[in-house]
């Protein structure tokens, strides 16, 4: 996808199924993760642009609510079909802005919304929305207007991951997309007029969480919030709903752990947790970034997960056989820069990697894939979320050891447990504080419930789950 800088697309916002001028005049550059040039601009979005796209939605939201299920559905269905058509599109601008390689940008990036905006259709046409209780009638009502402010590391699942259910709910939608990978935000708004959704249901606007975000938590007129992003962001805007009494989902940070029983097979789970720790450049709130072995068995660990991680060498993401790209921006290539010094003055071995760039990539954002060994538990690369190509393994002596560090951070989004008996793996993964556990390598789905628990978040996305989170209950008395 060509994007000249001066290209007028990305320098307006989506409100009322058009592409409108707006009133904010600050540019933001979006660069390329390969190279760090300038790839567009777009103008982040005034607190007034954001009053007209929230009006815009509560106007286009009574037709919306009345429109039945089984009709919804048939948009979200008709939406995807027009999102498919222009699926290479899709993935050649999410490598470019975020730095996915090309083949993960068209089965994941890309393939898991078509996923869920499938599996959200195929949820909304099996849920019962009224029932009777007693002399009540019980019926479930979309909340309204949603605020949904989504980050830049999976532009396009994050967004339909909020979207999809809000419209199935029959709620309108605000969108605030991120500002370092807004390109793919303009597409799908394309594919939403495209494909026949009604004006204002959908509203696109790009800017910076404390410009436009916080003017979409705290307009009057926003009845619900979704935001994935950053625990610390999450933070702020749980304090701002409280103050207004505004409910609110939030898929916020992890630091998840993959926990290998004394009797599972140690090269399999390894190879697995370098594969899902590095994936997108280990720019995934879901990363399994703590390998937690038997201490007995580390060094086995640290040659098996060195040699796939050799597997991994930084490259184009546009060339097909890349599969690790650069990080998404300056301030990620710092960041986790700076977590691996850190990890060594804190006393981490280095299997491999390091904070220098790969040789050859010196241009564009890119960063080593990095192994610690022999980390503690306590050490800050193994508490804090590094959102890196990082991986820490870490030694237990025992389930109860391995529980207890796996549990041990304040996060809980997903986790992971390998052993040879599968009802071991089950006991294991019942005790694992975490939204998501995968058991023996079991694949991620977008039908099931998706969500974290204490600093990683509250509520859920994805299938009937996510449309239950923009419903609201009310009791008729007969």
């Amino acid at each position: 996808m060509a994007a000249p800088v001066g290209d007028q697309r990305f320098r307006r916002g989506y409100i009322g199924g058009e592409f409108v001028e707006l009133e904010g005049q600050e540019r933001i550059p979006v660069l390329e993760a390969s190279t760090g040039e300038v790839l567009a601009e777009v103008t982040e979005a005034s607190p007034s642009d954001v009053d007209r796209a929230v009006r815009a939605a509560q106007g286009a939201l009574p037709d919306w609510a009345a429109v039945p299920a089984d009709e919804r559905a048939a948009a979200l269905r008709s939406w995807r079909q027009v999102m498919e058509e222009r699926a290479e599109e899709f993935a050649t601008s999410i490598s470019r802005e975020v730095g996915t390689p090309i083949r993960h940008s068209r089965s994941i990036q890309v393939g898991n919304p078509l996923g869920i905006l499938a599996h959200t259709a195929d949820a909304l046409t099996s849920m019962t929305l009224s029932e009777h209780l007693g002399n009540c009638l019980v019926v479930r009502e979309p909340v309204g207007v949603v605020g949904a402010i989504t980050p830049w590391n999976y532009p396009l699942q994050q967004v339909v991951a909020k979207v999809a259910p809000a419209l199935a709910a029959g709620c309108a939608v605000v969108l605030k997309a991120s500002e370092v990978a807004p390109l793919t935000a303009f597409i799908l708004a394309e594919t939403a007029g495209a494909s026949g959704l009604p004006a204002g249901v959908l509203n696109v606007l790009i800017g910076r969480g404390e410009v436009t975000g916080e003017a979409l938590v705290t307009h009057p007129l926003v009845d619900k919030l979704s935001f994935t992003g950053s625990t610390r962001a999450g933070r702020r805007i749980a304090e701002l709903a409280g103050s207004l009494v505004r409910p609110v989902t939030l898929e916020l940070g992890g630091k998840s752990a993959s926990v290998v029983l004394d009797d599972a097979d140690l090269a399999t789970a390894a190879k697995f947790a370098v594969y899902n720790a590095f994936l997108n450049s280990g720019q995934t709130c879901t990363a399994l970034t703590r390998l937690v072995v038997p201490r007995a068995r580390i060094r086995e660990a640290e040659e098996v997960a060195a040699a796939t991680a050799a597997k991994l060498v930084p490259g184009d993401p546009l060339d097909e056989a890349t599969r690790l790209g650069p990080l998404a921006s300056q301030v990620q290539l710092e960041r986790v820069r700076g977590y691996i010094r850190l990890g060594l003055e804190e006393g981490a071995r280095l299997v491999c990697g390091g904070a220098e760039p790969p040789a050859g990539r010196e241009r564009g954002y890119f960063v080593q894939p990095t192994i610690f060994s022999e980390v503690d538990p306590g050490m800050t690369i193994a508490q804090e979320e590094i959102f890196g190509p990082v991986l820490c393994i870490i030694g237990h002596d025992g389930d109860d050891h391995a529980l207890e560090i796996a549990n041990g951070t304040p996060y809980g989004l997903a986790a992971a447990v390998w052993s040879a008996d599968q009802q071991r793996a089950l006991a294991v993964a019942r005790r694992l504080r975490a939204g998501t556990v995968e058991v023996n390598g079991g694949a991620f789905s977008t039908e099931a419930p998706f969500g974290g628990v204490r600093q990683s978040g509250y509520g859920r996305e994805f299938g009937r789950y996510g449309i239950e989170e923009f419903l609201a209950p009310k009791s008729l008395q007969l």
